[in-house]
């Protein structure tokens, strides 16, 4: 699916340890608690990794002339130097590496708003951020079932709108009978281990470019996007970390824009579908988390009222009935 978020304060040194935040005013300020972790130690350096490699590649990524200083003749790096964003931050050179190096341990929550203001992150990628930092912090399980309510289940059912229901690890969970016939695929049909976005588009169950005329420019980095901030949020998720290391060894696309450690969530936006009976759909989406299980969401389709699309929906609506699988709303058990 496709489209297009700061905190309170101290250093993960050890008390009474001297303050490297002089630029931020910070050093009276008693040490920031974080929230409690379930991971392992091996785990937790892994996560560490992953944050020092986040930071890496957002830096790499930023302009010199974007933080306002000149590109010189003689810069041998993409984006900035890690003393810049240091300097920038108002954080140590010294502790900044070892941030990148995965060295540093816990940080505060001062630290990541500095930082994220220092590289000029987005929403998504400071939420990333956050979630990379503090992996307890969500307070949920890696991995558990994942069930669609009954009611979610009542709504999907009443939209006369394409609608799908996505989870964990972008499994797809529930679907309506437009939401089917939109994209053309019967998901009532498929094998469990097959609903799931991206292993659809990524190895070869379905033509991705034949289905997104924008695959390679929006729709293919976004779906990859989404779901390195969902592996974000559930570090230790052995079936993602399955799902990834799978994409990541038989698709070239999916390895080349996960390692790019590019965000992105689906909140709203357009997208281009290429339907195989009614041809190019020009569509709008939004999507709609239930407060208790953002985990889930769902992604309602409209088309621009009078447009070539609406009247194209209006048609697949009325194929839909007698098309695909034979229930109105699918879901995992």
């Amino acid at each position: 699916m496709t489209s297009h978020r700061a905190h309170k304060a101290t250093l993960p040194e050890a008390a009474g340890a001297t303050s490297i935040l002089p630029n931020l005013g910070l050093a009276n300020l008693l040490p920031a608690t974080p929230p409690a972790s379930r991971m392992t130690h091996t785990e937790a350096v892994s996560q560490h990794r992953e944050l020092g490699e986040f930071l890496a590649s957002r830096r790499a990524k930023l302009r010199p002339e974007q933080a306002g200083i000149s590109a010189g003749k003689r810069r041998r790096v993409a984006g900035l130097r890690r003393q810049e964003i240091a300097e920038i931050a108002g954080v140590s050179v010294d502790y900044y590496v070892r941030l990148e190096q995965g060295r540093a341990g816990n940080v505060s929550y001062a630290v990541l708003d500095a930082l994220a203001r220092a590289l000029q992150l987005d929403d998504d990628e400071q939420s990333h951020l956050r979630a990379l930092a503090y992996p307890g912090a969500n307070g949920r399980p890696p991995a558990r079932p994942q069930r669609v309510r009954p009611s979610l289940l009542q709504i999907l059912d009443s939209l006369d709108l394409p609608a799908v229901v996505i989870g964990c690890r972008m499994d797809i969970l529930a679907w309506n009978r437009l939401g089917a016939a939109v994209y053309g695929i019967d998901f009532g049909a498929l094998p469990r281990e097959l609903r799931n976005w991206p292993r659809l588009v990524f190895l070869g169950h379905v033509d991705p470019r034949a289905l997104y005329p924008d695959w390679d420019r929006s729709d293919g980095p976004a779906i990859v996007g989404y779901l390195r901030l969902d592996a974000g949020r559930h570090p230790g998720d052995p079936a993602m970390t399955a799902l990834v290391g799978e994409l990541t060894t038989h698709s070239p696309d999916f390895r080349r824009w996960w390692a790019a450690r590019d965000v992105h969530d689906e909140s709203s936006g357009r997208k281009r579908i290429n339907h195989p009976m009614a041809g190019e759909l020009d569509l709008t989406f939004e999507t709609l988390r239930p407060a208790d299980d953002p985990d889930q969401a769902l992604f309602v389709h409209t088309a621009d009222p009078g447009s070539p699309t609406a009247q194209a929906l209006r048609l697949l609506s009325s194929w839909a009935p007698g098309a695909g699988g034979n229930r109105p709303s699918g879901g995992y058990p």
